[in-house]
């Protein structure tokens, strides 16, 4: 399973998404697109989204936190 977290560094909801995949130990890439433009343009192509944070579980997109879409595509 490969999952992606596009994040900010001042965004509460990427440390919540983070926490929860940490908790549930799931293995992850954070990329932080305030620090890097090529990650941003890489979750705008996938998410058509700006806002963060975008999460990529096997090439599924899920805006936002969203525990119940997170919960089924990563099987807990």
């Amino acid at each position: 399973m490969s999952v992606t977290v596009y994040t900010t560094s001042t965004c509460p909801w990427c440390v919540r998404v983070k926490d929860y995949l940490k908790n549930n130990s799931i293995p992850y890439t954070e990329k932080n697109v305030s620090a890097d433009r090529n990650a941003a343009m890489e979750m705008i192509n996938k998410s058509g989204q700006r806002g963060v944070p975008v999460i990529d579980v096997d090439g599924n997109i899920v805006v936002g936190f969203d525990k119940p879409t997170l919960d089924n595509l990563l099987k807990l």
